[in-house]
């Protein structure tokens, strides 16, 4: 109960504009109504942080790009990268490892690099506990732009 409390205060009451620093260069446009930094296609990225999972309410909701957010799905919010960009995401506490696709916005917090779904947080060896210390690795398409 104390994991899903914590969930939520930092969905609800810690909002931050700015997501966590990483090696994204930083030239910013605005783009899905936030301003998200330029992210250089073909360069294969690897951002270690922390990462949580959504709360069952959320299920069923609207997501950012419009989908309907489905909790069984494999899908994760970010905050900068474009939707439909896939992303590795690996728990470094016991080294599995879930594709998920963005279709969201957040975490809208600096502690947290993406936010998972349920099922990939099942993956992931996480679920439960709320938080995990992850990887996430991601390539920008070509035909995706920022």
């Amino acid at each position: 109960m104390k994991t899903l409390i914590f969930i939520l205060f930092s969905f609800i009451l810690v909002p931050s504009v700015f997501a966590q620093q990483t090696d994204i260069t930083k030239y910013s446009i605005e783009k899905d109504s936030i301003y998200a930094d330029s992210i250089p296609p073909h360069k294969v990225r690897n951002i270690i942080g922390r990462a949580t999972y959504y709360a069952s309410k959320f299920h069923g909701r609207r997501t950012a790009n419009g989908e309907i957010f489905n909790n069984r799905k494999m899908t994760a919010a970010h905050l900068k990268l474009p939707f439909g960009t896939f992303v590795t995401v690996t728990n470094l506490e016991n080294g599995r490892s879930v594709e998920v696709r963005v279709n969201d916005r957040g975490p809208h917090t600096k502690t947290f690099i993406i936010d998972v779904s349920q099922a990939a947080a099942k993956e992931l060896g996480f679920y439960g506990k709320g938080v995990a210390k992850v990887e996430i690795c991601y390539q920008i398409p070509k035909n995706k732009s920022i």
